[in-house]
């Protein structure tokens, strides 16, 4: 079959390998769409160096069962599925209390995060735990399907953490794929006034487009007065999606007393203050979330089904695997947002 196989940083090579064969318990999936996460782009580009060579990246995928291994009778051949990259043994300690992402012998295909890595499906074939395959309902895509994953981190951190009211007004720093997928969970959610803060017009105005009902550009404006302006209480929630530690800072200053705030996007390691005090008397909660559950996946897929989020609506370009190598470069683009392999 045909892969993208990393062979070194900066060195994704499209070649011939091996079909995977499923085991006990897995199934082998013909892969129809999959999303390219920054995280892929980081591994291919060197930026993220946890990688193991070779390596087959893509973890936001969604195909049709093409074989099934013994014990396997959730799904059979034929099958349209979407795959849940993180799988978990649903033994240990985490996973019996529900938080099956702490999994202790957690493995991914083709993502980051646990130590096990499986090959992922920047590839024709990937093989994958049945457990991990959830059914694809028929009125939504492929491309939509694949997307799963980052919509239930959305709704995971939005309303199973952050625990989002109808009415609340909800701040979103950072509005590029997955501050979308946010921002549109929120407004499925009953969101009262929606705001987007992001640098890049291109980015504010897909936020528009996709529900926000007002959007900030923090470099020619003061992004905390322009909130108070639109907000004179304040926000009931602000998530954090962008990553920069800046966007972590206009998030605490965002903050007035009962504002809840989630560190969603930031993942290096960097530090930021708060004054103990004030923090103490604004009584406001912080929470963070990241990865998925098998409990995210099918509110996510439930989102989809019922038409109340349409994560195929981020979508700006899509390649067949052949042209890989122009989706990466287009990746490094400011102006793309939810890039597609078809392979």
């Amino acid at each position: 079959m045909l892969a993208a196989v990393l062979k070194d940083f900066n060195q994704l090579v499209l070649e011939d390998v091996p079909m995977p064969k499923p085991g006990m318990g897995e199934a082998v999936v013909r892969i129809r769409s999959c999303g390219v996460c920054a995280t892929d782009y980081k591994a291919i580009k060197g930026i993220r160096r946890n990688v193991e060579f070779p390596f087959i990246a893509g973890h936001e995928a969604a195909g049709v069962v093409a074989a099934v291994g013994p014990g396997v009778d959730h799904v059979c051949e034929g099958d349209e599925v979407i795959c849940q990259p993180s799988g978990y043994c649903g033994f240990c300690r985490n996973c019996r209390e529900g938080n099956t992402h702490y999994c202790e012998h957690a493995f991914t295909t083709g993502g980051d995060g646990p130590k096990e890595t499986w090959p992922g499906a920047f590839a024709e074939y990937m093989r994958t735990r049945a457990a991990a395959l959830f059914h694809k309902p028929a009125n939504v895509s492929f491309d939509a399907g694949a997307l799963t994953e980052p919509l239930s981190g959305a709704w995971k951190g939005v309303i199973e953490h952050s625990e989002m009211h109808v009415g609340d007004d909800v701040v979103v720093i950072g509005v590029g794929g997955i501050g979308l997928l946010c921002l549109m969970v929120a407004r499925a959610a009953g969101a009262g006034r929606l705001i987007a803060i992001d640098p890049s017009g291109y980015a504010r105005q897909n936020a528009l487009a996709l529900g926000a009902t007002h959007a900030i550009d923090p470099v020619n404006e003061n992004a905390k007065k322009r909130v108070y302006e639109i907000l004179p209480d304040g926000p009931d929630l602000v998530v954090e999606a962008a990553g920069p530690i800046q966007a972590v800072k206009l998030m605490v200053d965002l903050r007035r007393r009962g504002t809840k705030w989630n560190v969603f996007g930031i993942t290096t390691h960097e530090t930021f203050e708060l004054d103990g005090g004030l923090t103490h008397f604004l009584e406001g909660r912080m929470d963070a979330s990241f990865g998925t559950t098998a409990l995210a996946m099918q509110k996510a897929i439930r989102l989809m089904e019922r038409g109340l989020v349409d994560p195929g609506k981020i979508i700006s370009h899509r390649f067949p695997l052949s042209r890989i190598h122009e989706a990466m470069e287009i990746m490094g683009a400011p102006e793309r947002n939810k890039v597609m392999i078809h392979p």
